[in-house]
């Protein structure tokens, strides 16, 4: 579902998923809210990693790379690689599931956990939502408490290796407990702010919240 940096098939996926969206496609009807099964309701489990996006992959060297964190916050910043990497880092295995059907299981992530963010940039108590932003134009929202979970986290690497630029390198955000479109690719700025923003999906007919046990792929 990806051809490089192609406007065109950027049109042909969103017009494929807002219909996926419309028709309710890989709806089960038997959502799973205790999370009793691993696997959540209508994904399968896959080994391969697959690549999906806008159409769009940005290249952004690590010398130009910037991740500006704003917003309602007491102490906004914007971090370029020494800075982010100078942050403490970690590693967490987590699980991925994509509203396209495919789960990957024990992903290992290494990067920043969002608590140190939000330590750094200390949201205001008007804050209640999550902005985040990749260098290809795309948006996604959060709740304040979901992005401080503590699996979450700003990740440089995946299994070991520096993400690739396929896989939203230099940094991506990983949010495992909702579908992955809600883990941002090419990050460059995370926005703190006390209204909600929906993003480029979630104005496309897909979920506000996006969790895959109770099967919220659409809204």
């Amino acid at each position: 579902m990806s051809s490089g940096d192609d406007p065109d098939a950027r049109a042909k996926l969103v017009a494929a998923k807002q219909a996926w969206a419309r028709a309710g496609r890989l709806l089960t009807g038997n959502p799973d809210p205790d999370r009793s099964l691993r696997l959540p309701p209508g994904q399968r489990l896959v080994t391969s990693w697959p690549v999906l996006d806008l159409g769009i992959q940005p290249h952004v060297p690590l010398a130009e790379w910037r991740l500006t964190i704003d917003g309602a916050v007491a102490n906004p910043v914007t971090l370029d690689w020494e800075a982010f990497r100078s942050l403490p880092q970690t590693e967490d295995v987590s699980d991925v599931h994509c509203v396209t059907q495919w789960s990957r299981y024990d992903n290992r992530w290494t990067g920043v956990r969002t608590s140190v963010i939000l330590d750094l940039v200390k949201p205001l108590p008007s804050a209640a939502h999550v902005i985040l932003h990749g260098y290809d134009g795309y948006t996604t929202n959060l709740r304040l408490e979901h992005f401080a979970e503590d699996d979450c986290l700003l990740a440089h690497s995946h299994d070991g290796v520096p993400l690739s630029r396929e896989h939203g390198g230099p940094v991506r955000a990983v949010i495992p407990r909702y579908y992955f479109w809600k883990s941002a690719k090419w990050l460059n700025r995370i926005a703190f702010s006390a209204v909600d923003r929906p993003g480029f999906w979630e104005v496309r007919g897909y979920h506000n919240v996006g969790d895959p046990w109770t099967e919220e792929r659409y809204g």
